[in-house]
């Protein structure tokens, strides 16, 4: 999120339709085989786990793979180049990733 920010003045992309969706996969694969970060995060508020967009934007969609997200850490999002479909990942790991501005 912060390289997104410094460096191309942007944020991860939240996505809020399946058409959306579907035009970030189709972009991820463009460029790489790898799943890419978009800008979701799920951690624990108040007692409970949610999702959250880092763009404060509504949760109004989601995408997840079967069994995510993991609901043991706090974890960022990657959006899956092959499939579509979202996954929880430690948040350090190094990804494509994709901002909007």
């Amino acid at each position: 999120q912060a390289y997104c920010r410094d460096v191309y003045r942007g944020q991860l992309a939240s996505v809020h339709s399946a058409a959306r969706n579907q035009e970030l996969q189709q972009l991820a694969r463009t460029y790489t085989r790898h799943a890419v970060w978009i800008g979701a995060v799920t951690s624990r508020t108040t007692g409970k786990w949610e999702s959250h967009w880092e763009d404060s934007s509504a949760w109004n969609y989601a995408n997840w793979a079967p069994t995510f997200p993991h609901h043991v850490v706090t974890t960022c999002t990657t959006l899956s180049a092959r499939d579509g479909l979202w996954r929880s990942r430690v948040c350090f790991q190094l990804r494509p990733f994709i901002c909007q501005y």
